[in-house]
């Protein structure tokens, strides 16, 4: 008879997880011990639990599989939470073990006592917590179903005094849903969708990270109805490629002609998206298609609410669309993503190869031109998300992974670590912020400790870029965005990574290919313009109005000059009300 923790570690083998992320210590040693003995699981010791939460939830997007990660009581608990907030709005199936204190002591205040429980409920879809050897394998079992049948997160709570108990049931063996049904919608709302889409005469679709595996479906609904498509951050990996339809990016990081292409629509069609920026949307004239019931509306209000999954949905109207000849408005939208593109897309990567400080956009451009085919990338929160969404060309292999939905600062290397470990023979690009990376750089350690081959790209500019840019939308003087310039690349070779630091223009590209060629682990360290700035596809009034004071505040404080610099690197990018 063997111990809880042995069982707990048994039934996760049986669900195909091949390594947990965490740091070991105190409550959490039974199940490492497990680890350590039972053999096919690895161990991977992360600097810190929030990291290793990350790299669980790039893993499991990643394989689709499930992915472990765990932290030891009190605050090796509370660190895991920053990133399992990012997997449970990611919907990455990813369980978590929440060690805790001994269970005799529970409720007394006792040396890092929590309450995880408690704690982890609205950054998980399932939390429970095994307080007796009884309750095993089933808590577990049920808590890796959760995970994987809802794509989300699911924490067991498991006092170490509880993992050290003997088994009281045998583990068995049991089979687990690992793929997914299909949901398709009503006839009747088939119907009322096929009515408006007919009805129409400028039909729009704007697609999101629910389209995934059904870009035919939507390549054949915009022929038949000769619709502009646009896309959501989340979308661009499944939709953009192959795509003669494409009018580009909405929301804060877009471009191209979305914005408009959505506001002319006589029916914009909302496919597998919660796209949450509401001031985007014309907010009329619109019907969505999603698996989820509980978002349909949420954003914006509907003509027409479609409950299913989209290529499952389009495959049942296809047929009842009439085919439309008139191409007047794709045409339109069409030309004007162009000029768009010409004028603002494109602004900084022409003629900049002598600017320094160097231009990230010139940077981001020359990374896209040199990645794999198949690379993964992994980007950090802020400035490195519009350089992403605006330069990484999709093509249907390559993956962009973000924390797109919580926000969270410093995920992009971690992110890369766990898709490393999930995938050794791929290309990883971390695409690091110096603000993200210096939250975490302790995982640079856990990079040079398992030879894994990421290659980490720095966007140093030593500044919190999106942040000013929100002081200045809002009409305030930036203050404490600003920090004092940090040499990334000496870090990395200190601890024996190959780096290279790059201040010239002309240096950029050899420094990539030399780290895209290199076999093991290397960072990219880039000194960009932190006067560079994104706007979004369509800047209010009030926006306008906002900078134009912030400008202001920052010339009355003497900073004359560094408008000039901001000026001059914004002219050809900002657009006009």
């Amino acid at each position: 008879m063997g111990t809880v923790a042995e069982q707990f570690i048994e039934v996760l083998r049986q669900a195909g997880v091949e390594r947990v992320y965490g740091v070991v210590g105190d409550s959490l040693n039974p199940i490492v011990d497990a680890i350590r003995k039972g053999g096919g699981i690895e161990w991977v010791h992360v600097r810190n639990e929030e990291a290793g939460a990350f790299a669980a939830a790039a893993e499991a997007q990643i394989t689709g599989r499930l992915a472990v990660c765990a932290g030891s009581c009190g605050p090796g608990n509370t660190h895991l939470v920053q990133g399992l907030y990012d997997a449970h709005r990611s919907r990455a199936p990813v369980l978590a073990l929440a060690s805790h204190i001994s269970s005799v002591q529970i409720g007394t205040g006792f040396f890092q006592e929590t309450h995880p429980e408690r704690l982890f409920m609205e950054c998980s879809g399932f939390c429970e917590m095994i307080s007796t050897a009884r309750q095993m394998p089933r808590v577990l079992r049920t808590a890796v179903q959760h995970a994987i049948g809802d794509d989300d997160v699911a924490v067991v709570v498991l006092p170490g005094d509880v993992a050290d108990l003997p088994t009281e049931h045998d583990t068995g063996a049991h089979e687990l849903l690992t793929r997914h049904g299909t949901l398709r919608p009503p006839a009747d709302q088939v119907a009322e969708l096929a009515t408006a889409l007919n009805s129409a005469e400028k039909v729009m679709l704007f697609c999101g990270a629910g389209v995934r595996g059904s870009h035919a479906e939507v390549m054949s609904l915009a022929a038949r109805t000769l619709a502009p498509v646009g896309h959501a951050l989340r979308g661009k990996e499944w939709i953009q490629f192959d795509n003669p339809y494409d009018v580009g990016m909405s929301g804060l990081l877009g471009y191209g002609a979305c914005y408009e292409a959505m506001h002319e629509a006589d029916l914009v069609v909302l496919a597998g998206t919660d796209f949450p920026y509401d001031d985007f949307l014309p907010g009329r004239h619109t019907v969505q298609i999603d698996h989820d019931a509980g978002r349909l509306g949420c954003r914006t209000p509907l003509e027409l609410a479609v409950h299913g999954d989209v290529g499952e949905t389009l495959r049942a109207v296809l047929p009842e669309v009439a085919q439309k000849s008139d191409r007047r408005y794709l045409d339109k939208m069409l030309s004007r993503h162009v000029k768009a593109l010409d004028t603002v897309v494109n602004a900084y990567t022409r003629d900049i190869e002598h600017h320094t400080p160097i231009h990230p956009e010139f940077v981001a451009n020359i990374v896209d031109e040199l990645a794999a085919d198949d690379a993964v990338f992994t980007v950090d929160t802020g400035m490195c998300n519009v350089w992403a969404a605006r330069y990484l060309t999709p093509n249907g292999r390559r993956r962009v992974i973000g924390s797109f939905k919580h926000g969270s600062m410093a995920n992009a290397l971690p992110h890369a670590i766990g898709a490393q470990f999930a995938r050794r023979g791929r290309q990883v690009v971390s695409l690091s912020g110096d603000g993200g990376l210096g939250m975490l750089m302790g995982e640079l350690l856990t990079v040079q400790m398992y030879d894994l081959p990421v290659k980490i790209v720095v966007f140093n500019n030593s500044s919190l870029g999106m942040v000013k840019l929100e002081m200045l939308v809002d009409g305030l003087l930036d203050f404490g965005t600003d920090v004092t310039p940090v040499d990334y690349a000496a870090i990395a070779a200190a601890i024996g990574l190959g780096s290279v630091r790059v201040e010239k223009p002309s240096d950029v590209r050899e420094a990539l290919a030399t780290a895209f060629a290199t076999p093991g682990p290397y960072l990219v360290d880039v000194v960009t313009d932190p006067d560079v700035l994104s706007m979004p596809p369509r800047i209010t009034a009030k926006q306008v109005k906002g900078f134009a004071l912030g400008a202001g505040k920052v010339v009355l404080t003497g900073g004359v000059g560094r408008m000039i610099d901001m000026a001059r690197a914004n002219l050809r990018n900002i657009r006009r009300p």
